[in-house]
């Protein structure tokens, strides 16, 4: 069974920084390419940055140059470093394979930036 536990979430004033943990468990780690994602209120799941297996690095336009994705696939962890947050960077935040699979979802992590 597929587990992934999201952390380091919490609430953080605009400019601040916040790094998020995802532990990955049930899958075969090193051979997938990861996501995380986030769901605003009001809004879908969108997916904020990807690594692929051989550590290539993609992130949507809103976060580029703020944040910044990494993996450790010694111990199936995958971070999101999340520089110069902004109120609209509110949402949970979820780590997934890429992309996503329905069935991998966990409880995800949240994070809210005050203005």
């Amino acid at each position: 069974q597929v587990h992934m536990v999201e952390s380091g979430g919490g609430l953080v004033q605009a400019g601040g920084s916040l790094r998020l943990s995802c532990a990955a468990s049930g899958i075969t780690f090193r051979f997938n390419d990861m996501g995380w994602y986030r769901q605003a209120p009001g809004k879908q799941r969108e997916l904020v940055a990807s690594i692929t297996r051989r550590y290539s690095m993609n992130y949507a336009d809103s976060v580029k140059g703020r944040f910044t994705i990494s993996r450790d696939n010694a111990n199936n962890t995958v971070y999101l470093e999340m520089n110069s947050l902004k109120p609209e960077d509110t949402g949970v935040y979820y780590c997934n394979v890429y992309p996503m699979s329905r069935s991998y979802w966990g409880q995800g992590t949240q994070v809210t930036v005050s203005s």
